[in-house]
């Protein structure tokens, strides 16, 4: 592929007071109509959605853009189309210095790509496999999950522990301070909504998905996911990207590959990674593809540091010009 993700600035070397972080956006953020603007006025980002639905054998581009929000919701399109559309929009983006990267959940194999650990084609073809297994095992087993505001991290696992007398329950993700997202058995996490209510929760509610992410449900995904990743070449990576799994910056080629099968059963730690990402010095927190989910959390997280996004073709013009 002609395109090369790395001509952007990766600044090394000396330490920089102010640091940019660059951070991609998950599973939910998906509309239809993402990207057409992109498509239409940029031949970079034209490229990258051409080449997508080469690598894929059909035309992603059309489900992005005119497809029915029920197909674009299948896990195994929604995916691709976040990381694409992600991708595309980082593509026009000129000279952008930046010094660290994360993604929340699906959002950590766009950072992959950015950080020089994937190319474009095997990360495309890892998360079209991962959204593939992650829809079967939500068939196999099925759960659910559910949004639990107003209570601290702590008590949400200790009331996780507790429900699961009634069915396998545990946070899939902590989002940012109150807000974390529970996973599991259906049982399990309605029984740990009822006792989140009882020790005062603002809210619990079940949330509309296809299967229980980042839980043990998802069991039946791994050996699918370690195959595939056999078959791709893994580098080391160039800048830090946090990982969902330990909130820890990693950057050697096993550490990703071991951390991309853990996620699927393991929570994501997204308030944690933000919180360590400032602490080694990031300033500034950029989000690269649709909506503005990420930027929200990180207000929540930290209200001293700058937050933008960067989604439609005016906010890449914007950016060029500066």
């Amino acid at each position: 592929m002609g395109w090369n993700v790395y001509s952007l600035v990766i600044r090394s070397g000396e330490e920089v007071a102010m640091k940019r972080a660059l951070v991609f956006p998950g599973q939910g953020s998906q509309y239809v109509g993402m990207g057409k603007d992109l498509y239409e006025g940029n031949s970079d980002a034209r490229k990258i959605f051409e080449r997508a639905d080469e690598v894929l054998g059909f035309s992603l581009s059309k489900l992005c853009f005119d497809g029915s929000d029920e197909e674009l919701k299948q896990t195994q399109n929604t995916q691709p189309a976040l990381f694409v559309h992600s991708l595309a929009v980082f593509a026009m983006l000129k000279q952008y210095a930046f010094d660290m990267v994360a993604g929340h959940s699906l959002g950590e194999y766009t950072a992959l790509v950015v950080a020089g650990a994937l190319s474009f084609e095997d990360g495309l073809k890892l998360v079209r496999l991962r959204g593939e297994l992650m829809q079967k095992a939500g068939v196999e087993n099925p759960g659910t999950m559910a949004a639990i505001i107003g209570l601290e991290s702590e008590l949400v696992k200790k009331l996780c522990e507790e429900a699961q007398i009634a069915g396998i329950v545990q946070p899939a993700n902590f989002n940012s301070p109150g807000q974390i997202v529970i996973s599991g058995s259906v049982s399990g996490v309605r029984k740990a909504m009822e006792l989140a209510k009882e020790h005062g929760a603002k809210m619990a509610k079940e949330l509309s998905v296809s299967g229980a992410f980042h839980s043990p449900l998802m069991e039946p995904a791994v050996k699918g996911l370690e195959q595939g990743l056999r078959n791709v070449t893994i580098h080391d990576a160039r800048v830090p990207v946090y990982s969902n799994v330990t909130a820890l910056p990693i950057t050697s080629a096993q550490e990703i590959r071991s951390a991309l099968v853990r996620q699927l059963t393991n929570s994501v730690r997204w308030e944690e990674s933000v919180r360590n990402m400032i602490v080694d010095g990031a300033t500034e927190f950029v989000e690269i593809g649709a909506g503005k989910v990420l930027q929200g959390l990180i207000k929540r997280i930290n209200s001293n540091v700058a937050v933008h996004g960067i989604e439609k073709l005016s906010d890449v013009e914007l950016m060029n010009s500066k």
